[in-house]
């Protein structure tokens, strides 16, 4: 029997006229309002879902998870606001950000909940051209070659295909990884990162797929491999170049239909599992040499992405280096900071090993720095060998000085505490260099 029909139609035109979506269920999780902005945000129509398990009518839980609701029906309430990324009917990704309140009768009693979503997708968007933003997703960098991988983690985020992150070591490719899962659509799904080249060769097949008991000696329970525990979600396949022949042909059979047999089974395993792989190495040459299959390879390969290395990106080194103390801060560590000479060394060095070494170069200056500036002198000794400068790095070159002049507004005092010298070194540097430091102004 239909209750208030005249009161619910005119509820539900107030609700059409509000400019953001809105959704609510009862105790069962059965959609009772769904306003035309929630139609237009989700490409769902009010049809399609009124009546029907809110988990069930858009093919997931609409909640991402966070919702009280995904078990049984609460007897408590607690307003939730969180950010959420979905994907429409026709498979267009957004982020939206839910506000998630809960709806009381008479008595107080919890009858469920109404949400409001807000389309905040272009706003994600702008974040790429703020000047104030370090980064995307965990990724600390805005260099125009990173802001273009920024682009590329949204737009393969989109879709299940395979992705294949090459970069040299260092270059923070499981970061990358992270950050296509932490937006795609499996983003409350698990996320399983595994290290091929650091697995035994011995363990390698049980640690990927998993094994029965009795399998072989020492396997005295059943236990689920990393695609298993990786189901619904990622998984990250790191130095996947290092996978020996016979395990590459499992893992293709993965990619083909998403079935596995785990070691000493007799039953084949399905997974839903998006793979996303990484290598340092020439992939194109390992199948060369017969090392690695072809036919795998493509199937990894579906969508390229490079990561630029450090000395292509030169720019985001002071952003690291502020990233990485502030880390060490947070720690309980000391605070330290570089001088504009030891700065600009960073900055000229080649970072064979990329982003990590520059973590290390960090944690060596907190190591060693006896004062509160890290000059030339605290960084490790490959990065003043590689200076082209004999003998002791000098703390003082004209860039530095001019950068930590202007950083300190003129005041000598100040610059020569920044560039950890004394107030006389500093006068006689800028006496004898006079005439470059006048040429460097003009």
């Amino acid at each position: 029997m239909e209750k208030f029909p005249a009161d619910q139609k005119h509820l539900e035109q107030i609700l059409d006229y509000l400019p953001d979506g809105i959704i609510c269920h009862d105790r069962e999780r059965r959609i009772i309002c769904f306003n035309r902005a929630a139609e237009a945000l989700t490409g769902y129509a009010r049809e399609e879902v009124l009546g029907r398990d809110c988990h069930e009518a858009f093919g997931r839980p609409f909640c991402g998870n966070q919702c009280s609701f995904c078990g049984q029906a609460p007897d408590t309430w607690t307003n939730l606001n969180y950010p959420l990324n979905i994907v429409t009917k026709t498979g267009e990704p957004k982020q939206i950000q839910m506000a998630v309140v809960g709806m009381a009768d008479a008595a107080g009693g919890l009858v469920g909940v109404l949400a409001t979503m807000r389309d905040i997708t272009s706003l994600a968007g702008l974040k790429f051209w703020t000047e104030d933003a370090t980064g995307f997703a965990g990724i600390v960098g805005r260099d125009p070659k990173m802001v273009q991988i920024y682009r590329q983690i949204q737009k393969v985020a989109e879709h299940d295909y395979p992705v294949l992150i090459t970069g040299e070591t260092g270059t923070g490719k499981e970061l990358v990884a992270a950050a296509i899962h932490s937006e795609s659509r499996r983003c409350r799904g698990p996320f399983v990162p595994v290290n091929c080249g650091a697995l035994p060769e011995g363990v390698v097949e049980s640690e990927l797929f998993g094994h029965v008991k009795g399998a072989f000696s020492g396997a005295v329970r059943d236990k689920k491999g990393r695609f298993e525990l990786a189901h619904g979600g990622t998984i990250f396949l790191d130095e996947v170049g290092e996978l020996a022949k016979p395990l590459q042909v499992t893992l293709l059979r993965v990619l083909e239909n998403g079935t596995f047999m785990p070691v000493g089974g007799e039953k084949p395993v399905t997974v839903d599992v998006r793979v996303l792989s990484a290598t340092n190495r020439d992939l194109n040459r390992a199948m060369e040499q017969q090392r690695f299959r072809a036919d795998l390879y493509y199937r990894l390969n579906v969508v390229p992405l490079k990561l630029p290395p450090l000395r292509e990106r030169q720019s985001d080194i002071p952003l690291l280096l502020a990233y990485f103390l502030e880390q060490a801060r947070s720690r309980g560590q000391r605070v330290l900071t570089f001088s504009p000479a030891a700065v600009e060394l960073l900055r000229r060095y080649p970072w064979p090993g990329n982003v990590r070494e520059l973590q290390n170069a960090v944690h060596y200056a907190l190591a060693g720095c006896p004062g509160e500036v890290a000059g030339p002198e605290d960084l490790p000794q490959e990065i003043r060998r590689s200076s082209g400068v004999r003998g002791p790095v000098p703390k003082l070159n004209v860039a530095a000085v001019q950068a930590a002049l202007m950083q300190c507004g003129g005041n000598k005092v100040k610059a020569a505490k920044l560039l950890g010298v004394g107030r006389a070194t500093l006068y006689r540097f800028l006496v004898s260099h006079e005439t470059s430091l006048s040429h460097q102004e003009n």
